[in-house]
């Protein structure tokens, strides 16, 4: 009576259940009657195709444990485990390439790395060479400190490392009372935005300018660089005063004027805070008052 109700409770669960899991456990139940038949003295003897048979079904239909019954579902399992392990171990086997390194090795490459925070891959590679050690440098690369930093100087280090051998000149032009232009010079070294020189005159030339430069700097203060812009009045006369004096000149950019940024950042604070607020009366009158600004 109690098989007969598992039957009828079996047959009406059976109408809930999908059409390929329905065609899974048929094929389950047809196999094992496969294996029984085979059978021919004591337990029955399960082939590697069969094993591998139960376990497909049982990866793709889980729910068949339920009819299972020449084997005990823990068995079933623990083979899908073991199957699933060999095949992991077969997919990350040893193909070849190149062998591994020594662990001696790994930790010079991380102590050179940590050591000299500028050598890149390149540098480590070469001086392993030099060492005896054959390493290729994608190597050198995978077990080099990963930084989180960038790999060297920003342009803000950089420019600070050359900013005291740099200065930077530039014209301007005020009116006076009288309209008339007067052309102020100034030279301004970058490191601490000191004004170094300033001067007015009413006639720029060539040799003016290449006799303020040679007043402004005396011989040992002179910078290694000076900043101008492209203005016709810089002329043969000032370059070779430049070179004379050991300084490399360095005009901006066409139509740049933000290349010269030290310069004009000056000349607008002198506008704004001193020429915007008076009147010049001459050319006598304009250094005093420029002076003002740049102390």
């Amino acid at each position: 009576m109690v098989a007969l109700i598992c039957f009828v409770l079996a047959v009406l669960a059976s109408l809930f259940k999908s059409k390929n899991r329905l065609e899974a456990e048929n094929a389950v139940l047809r196999h094992q009657l496969v294996v029984l038949r085979r059978k021919r003295k004591g337990r029955a003897r399960l082939t590697n195709n069969d094993r591998w048979f139960f376990v497909r079904m049982y990866r793709w239909f889980p729910p068949i444990l339920n009819v299972v019954t020449i084997i005990e579902p823990e068995t079933l399992v623990r083979w899908h485990r073991a199957g699933f392990r060999r095949y992991w171990r077969w997919k990350s086997r040893s193909r070849g390439g190149r062998p591994q390194i020594d662990a001696e090795l790994r930790a010079l490459i991380r102590h050179m790395s940590m050591e000299n925070l500028v050598w890149g891959a390149p540098r480590i590679h070469g001086e392993l060479l030099k060492l005896g050690f054959s390493v290729a440098q994608s190597t050198v690369a995978t077990y080099m400190v990963k930084r989180r930093g960038p790999p060297s100087q920003g342009w803000r280090t950089f420019l600070r490392n050359h900013v005291p051998d740099i200065a930077a000149m530039d014209l301007f032009v005020v009116p006076t009372i009288g309209f008339k232009l007067l052309y102020g010079f100034v030279i301004v070294r970058l490191s601490r935005r000191d004004l170094v020189w300033i001067n007015v005159t009413t006639n720029p030339t060539a040799e003016w300018i290449a006799r303020q430069i040679t007043e402004a700097f005396p011989w040992n203060e002179d910078p290694r660089y000076l900043v101008r812009d492209r203005d016709r009045i810089y002329g043969a006369v000032v370059t070779r005063r430049l070179r004379a004096m050991g300084i490399r000149d360095k005009p901006t950019a066409p139509a740049s004027p933000w290349q010269n940024g030290f310069a004009e950042r000056l000349i607008g604070s002198i506008r704004r805070e001193c020429l915007d607020h008076i009147v010049v009366l001459g050319e006598e009158h304009l250094p005093t008052a420029s002076e003002r600004i740049g102390h």
